[in-house]
């Protein structure tokens, strides 16, 4: 973040020969963020006072509708040069966000080279490992010394974006060996890089979901990640920058979609937003609860004959929602981070059934004791019925709450899929059939 006396100044922006010189001594992502808080029409001129390659950096951290409005407000050229200079990788995100007909545009000012490494990424479905590269790496031949691929990197590298590891390929772009930096530096420029360099290479494909390339890294302490084609032949590689995004941007997904909120919200985003984000989910949950007052509907009867079940109801709807939220997050989160797969479903669903034993105990005999309380002397025997309904639905939450993201798991769909409110509701629905349906079998048989 800015310093803060150096934010302060930039909060003024009429004396702008000290704000040019503010901004081009700041960090690119305290830029940026100063940059988004400006009224729009002061965005451009603040743009403008910074130096080319300042420019280029603090584009690529700009949000995507700050940046949409820059490349409208600025001339074609500026905006070429920016979109030139910036990474593949960052460029291809850019132009996802962009309308088809700026992209059009933008894609006929890049260099044939830029162009062509922008349309390889574009061209990989979003979520893979293809989409989120660059193609902006360090690639040595297997028959060089050390010396010359040091001489190599220095002439040839100074632009790419991470040169920690070099890539050894043969003749035919086929990734064989990776060697380190640190192994160049420290090594005799006479040995052969075959000779030093290591042939075990972690790698993935090109198709490789994103969240398993995020997983790897973190397994094996890289960073920087190569990425192949079906031939094997090097494409790309990933950055330990791009993980950290990827990995905010798929817990951030899963947060949201549990709690039920489509798409990434950010929590100043503005109303309208935020309204189309969680309506239809609101209103889908509306429909959700239809069904479970259908499940009350036939019971009203039963209700007016005992009215102490209004009170006891929406304790157990409550109690076994949470117990079900509980174990969906475990879950997904167990997923998320590659810490359980499919297979251990089983290991899970017993772990948390004899979890859910001690739980079911200890909330059967609470709601069973507040029912004695609550209940009139005639019907205490409510008590009874409500303890068992919380026992057995602690057990179908704690099932549902595994099995099911488990299930989206094993058919290649998001486990976050399954929300709180969609599971919840279900509960609903199965709780108060079940709780209500006891009341009204155990009035027959006292009647």
């Amino acid at each position: 973040m800015l310093i803060e006396d150096v934010r302060n100044s930039l909060v003024d922006i009429a004396d702008l020969n000290q704000l040019k010189f503010d901004l081009n001594q700041s960090p690119p992502v305290d830029v940026s963020e100063y940059i988004a808080k400006l009224p729009q029409k002061m965005q451009a001129i603040a743009f403008r006072l910074l130096s080319k390659d300042h420019a280029t950096d603090v584009f690529e951290y700009l949000p995507p509708d700050v940046q949409e409005d820059l490349i409208n407000s600025l001339h074609d050229v500026q905006v070429a040069q920016i979109v030139e200079a910036m990474s593949p990788d960052e460029r291809a995100v850019l132009f996802d966000e962009l309308p088809a007909g700026v992209v059009k545009r933008l894609l006929q000012e890049l260099s044939p080279e830029q162009r062509q490494a922008t349309a390889t990424i574009l061209g990989y479905p979003e979520g893979t490992a293809g989409r989120v590269m660059t193609t902006e790496y360090v690639r040595l031949r297997e028959g060089l010394t050390v010396g010359e691929a040091l001489s190599k990197i220095r002439r040839q590298d100074e632009d790419k974006e991470s040169i920690y590891y070099a890539y050894v390929t043969d003749d035919n772009r086929k990734l064989v060996r990776v060697v380190s930096l640190r192994q160049l530096l420290f090594t005799f420029p006479e040995v052969l890089i075959r000779d030093i360099a290591s042939d075990r290479v972690i790698k993935v494909k090109t198709e490789t979901s994103q969240e398993e390339v995020a997983r790897a890294m973190k397994r094996y302490d890289l960073i920087a990640m190569p990425v192949v084609d079906r031939e094997d032949r090097l494409v790309g590689i990933i950055t330990i920058d791009d993980v950290i995004d990827i990995i905010e941007e798929e817990a951030t997904e899963d947060i949201q979609r549990l709690a039920g909120v489509s798409g990434d919200e950010a929590a100043l985003s503005p109303p309208q937003i935020t309204i189309r984000k969680r309506l239809p989910w609101l209103l889908g949950n509306i429909g959700l609860y239809i069904g479970a007052a259908s499940a009350i509907a036939p019971f009203q009867e039963v209700i007016k004959v005992v009215p102490v079940l209004a009170v006891i109801m929406p304790i157990l709807s409550n109690t076994s929602g949470n117990v079900a939220i509980q174990a969906l997050s475990v879950t997904v989160r167990g997923l998320g981070v590659g810490e359980v797969t499919p297979l251990d479903s089983m290991k899970i669903l017993r772990k948390e059934l004899l979890a859910g034993l001690g739980t079911a105990i200890a909330l059967g005999s609470a709601i069973g004791i507040l029912s004695l309380i609550w209940a009139p002397v005639d019907e205490r025997w409510v008590s009874v019925v409500a303890a068992t309904v919380m026992i057995v639905n602690v057990f179908v939450a704690a099932s549902l709450g595994t099995l099911l993201p488990m299930t989206l798991k094993r058919l290649n769909l998001d486990p976050a899929l399954i929300s709180g409110p969609l599971l919840t509701t279900t509960l609903d629905a199965i709780g108060f059939l079940t709780f209500l349906s006891m009341i009204s079998i155990a009035l027959k048989i006292f009647q």
